[in-house]
C-alpha cells in the first residue's frame, strides 16, 4: 500500500514538473526579441524609417544587415520580375557574372571580398537563406528580402 502511495506522488510530482517545464518553454519562445525597429523579424516597421525607392506596381521590403549588424529597410517598388534585377536597377547591389549566375560583391554600397576579408554577402528571403540567387529569385509581392554581411 506504501509503495503504491510512493508511486502515485512521484507520477504527481513528475507530472507537474512537466507542466512546469511545457509553459517555461512556450512562454520563452512566444516573446520577441527584436532588437531592430519596430518587429523586424515580420518586416513590420515604421514606414517613416524605411527608404522608398523605385517605380513600379510590384512592392517589396529589401533589408541590408552590415558586418556591424545596423539594419537599412528599403520599401522597392519595381516592374521588374526578379529580385536581382529590382535591386540591380536602383543600384542597391553590384556584383560579377558567374556560373551560378550573379555574384554579388557589394549592397548598399559597402563592398565584401571573400578572397581578401573571409565577408560575403547572404541572400536570404524572408528569415530563411535563400535556395537561389538574387537574380534568379522572381519577386513575390509583399516579401522581405534580406542582404546579410556574412563570415565564411
Amino acid at each position: 500500500m506504501q509503495k503504491t502511495m510512493n508511486f502515485k506522488k512521484l507520477c504527481s510530482l513528475c507530472l507537474c514538473m512537466l507542466l512546469i517545464a511545457t509553459i517555461a518553454l512556450f512562454t520563452t519562445a512566444c516573446t520577441n526579441n527584436s532588437t531592430t525597429p519596430g518587429n523586424a523579424s515580420s518586416g513590420n516597421i515604421a514606414a517613416e524609417e524605411m527608404i522608398s525607392v523605385g517605380n513600379g506596381e510590384t512592392a517589396f521590403t529589401f533589408v541590408v544587415s552590415d558586418a556591424e549588424g545596423k539594419e537599412t529597410w528599403y520599401a522597392v517598388s519595381t516592374s521588374r520580375t526578379t529580385v536581382g534585377e529590382a535591386l540591380m536597377e536602383l543600384e542597391l547591389i553590384d556584383g560579377e557574372e558567374g556560373p551560378y549566375g550573379i555574384y554579388v560583391k557589394s549592397v548598399n554600397g559597402v563592398t565584401l571580398d571573400y578572397d581578401t576579408d573571409g565577408m560575403y554577402w547572404a541572400f536570404y528571403i524572408g528569415e530563411e537563406l535563400a535556395p537561389t540567387g538574387a537574380d534568379m529569385t522572381d519577386i513575390v509581392n509583399g516579401e522581405v528580402y534580406r542582404f546579410v554581411a556574412a563570415k565564411g
